[in-house]
Parts: C-alpha cells; sequence; structure tokens
C-alpha cells in the first residue's frame, strides 16, 4: 500500500499531466489580542467521496487529521494565497501564540472579499485555520504553492447573478455570511484537497470536478458536516 508521500507524489504527477486539476458587516475579532482557540483534530470520516477514474486510490490513512500532533496546532500561522480573480498574492504571519494578529486578518479579509461587488466582511476565523491547516498539512510533504481562492465572500446581489448565470451557487449561501470559500492548489488532485478538508471535520466540502487543465475546486465552509458533489 503506498503512503501518504508516495500518494501525494502521485496526485502532483497527475496534475502536472493535466489529467486534474478594514472588515464591515460582522464583527472582526474584538482586539488583535484575542484568543483563539484551535479544536482539536476529529477522526476521520468513514468515507471518502469518490475521485476520478484517472486517480490514484489513496491510502485510508491519508485524509487522518488526528495523525497530527499538538505541535502543528500551536506553532505560529503564516499562509500564503493567491486570488484569482484580482492577481493578488500575499505571504502573511496571521496568528502567533494564540492571537490572531489584526492587522494580518484584515489583509486576509480584504483578500477574501467580493471582488465583483468590492465588498470586504469580516471573515470567520474558523474558516481561516481551515485554510491554513490544510495548506500546512500538503506543505509536510514538499507541496508549496499558495492556496488559490476562487471565491471567498459574496454579496447576495454577486450569489444570485451567479445562480441567474448557471453557475453552482445555493441561495442561502454561506459565502454570503464570511464563512466559505472555494479554493484549489495548483497540481493537487482536487479529490485529494477535498477529502483532506472533510478530515478536519471544521464544516461542509463541496467536490467540484473539471476536465480542464486547473481541474476543479474545492468549497469549503463552517457550516454543518456534509459533503456534496457539484
Amino acid at each position: 500500500m503506498p503512503t501518504r508521500r508516495t500518494f501525494l507524489q502521485q496526485s502532483l504527477a497527475l496534475g502536472a499531466g493535466g489529467l486534474l486539476g478594514g472588515c464591515a458587516s460582522s464583527p472582526p475579532p474584538k482586539s488583535s489580542t484575542a484568543k483563539v482557540v484551535s479544536a482539536a483534530p476529529a477522526p476521520r470520516p468513514n468515507t471518502v467521496p469518490a475521485n476520478t477514474a484517472n486517480a490514484a486510490s489513496p491510502p485510508p490513512d491519508i485524509f487522518d487529521a488526528e495523525t497530527l500532533d499538538i505541535d502543528f496546532w500551536v506553532k505560529p500561522r503564516t499562509i500564503s494565497v493567491f486570488r484569482a480573480a484580482s492577481g493578488e498574492k500575499t505571504e502573511l504571519l496571521y496568528w502567533k501564540d494564540g492571537e490572531i494578529r489584526d492587522p494580518a486578518y484584515q489583509q486576509l479579509c480584504h483578500l477574501l472579499r467580493d471582488v465583483q461587488g468590492g465588498v470586504t466582511v469580516a471573515m470567520d476565523p474558523k474558516l481561516l485555520e481551515l485554510l491554513w491547516a490544510t495548506q500546512a498539512f500538503v506543505a509536510r510533504y514538499g507541496m508549496t504553492a499558495p492556496l488559490e481562492i476562487l471565491s471567498g465572500y459574496r454579496t447576495p446581489e454577486t450569489n444570485r447573478h451567479l445562480i441567474e448565470q448557471g453557475v453552482p451557487a445555493a441561495r442561502k449561501s454561506l459565502h454570503m455570511e464570511g464563512r466559505a470559500a472555494d479554493i484549489r492548489i495548483a497540481n493537487l488532485d482536487s479529490g485529494v484537497l477535498g477529502s483532506l478538508i472533510g478530515s478536519f471535520r471544521h464544516g461542509g466540502v463541496g467536490f467540484y470536478y473539471r476536465q480542464t487543465r486547473q481541474g476543479g475546486w474545492i468549497h469549503a465552509d463552517t457550516g454543518l458536516q456534509r459533503t456534496w458533489k457539484g
């Protein structure tokens, strides 16, 4: 049976081959010294959503967030993010010694804004934690590409416009609450990415497979724990 490292390297090879591809509304943390406590990693889900036929089958422990020790959760959190719609790219230390660093938090909120509507809101800190943990996990295997944000916050108007255009968007989308993001990591199979995110048990995971050079994307949110394909 392949190891985690072997499987991620296989996924990298598949991706390279083109087979798969200040805050407004709700208030930010009360101060830059607000304590943020990480939830203890939960056991991995019993089921892993199916991937496309071209992808290798992952070993059963590839998505086991419980393998992460306490040092993973207490170390400083630096996240590297790329926003495709605006071309913005940044790397920020946003959490250290149990505290959110407010200037970095504000920058992340702005980067996750509704680009079409030009509106920035306070993003859920638990969402940022999930995005960071995902990127930090795959970085342990040498995959250090920025986290690509396809969609963060959406105004109701933007969300309605997407629905009218036939783009997959829920009418009561958590994007409108600053609690969801659509993401991908270059050269990482979307099925691997989505199942990893699901293993953290932070909320919902949507798998959007597309036969394009970039591949699909993953919806991650901090709502109820659930999975779906779109």
